[in-house]
């Protein structure tokens, strides 16, 4: 029993902590977060496959093998991320213990989508995106 609540109030502390981790994420961190998205969006307006794949966490690299095959799910898959109009980075949250990069995106078509970039920091303290969903914008119609 006491093993069992020892191991609760771990799991308690160390959710606590990555909630904190984000909260206090240092202004060079959020830096390096935005960098990473700005910089594979730039590499998207490129056509550069190799420097868009490389913003990708090894998880994401895994699951499609190659570069090529990483754009083609891009521009299939979200054409409002691979020729956005406007683009406008908002807050960094915690979601399910993740860390999180709101960006709202107009785009091709001129329809609004909040794109949630899933951020990950590797052993090396390099930060890559390690999936993006899209949702809604959180926009107002004006």
């Amino acid at each position: 029993m006491r093993m069992l609540l020892s191991a609760l109030i771990f799991l308690v502390a160390a959710h606590s902590a990555r909630a904190q981790t984000v909260a206090d994420l240092p202004p060079s961190d959020r830096g390096a977060i935005h960098d990473a998205i700005a910089g594979q969006m730039q590499a998207f307006q490129r056509n550069d496959a190799e420097a868009a794949f490389a913003f990708a966490t090894p998880n994401i690299q895994g699951m499609f093998g190659s570069a090529e095959n990483f754009i083609a799910m891009v521009q299939s898959g979200y054409p409002m991320v691979w020729r956005p109009r406007s683009v406008d980075f908002g807050a960094i949250v915690d979601l399910d213990g993740h860390i999180v990069q709101k960006v709202e995106i107009i785009g091709p078509d001129g329809a609004p989508s909040l794109a949630l970039y899933t951020m990950e920091k590797g052993p090396d303290g390099v930060w890559r995106i390690d999936g993006c969903a899209l949702t809604a914008s959180e926009r107002v119609a004006a």
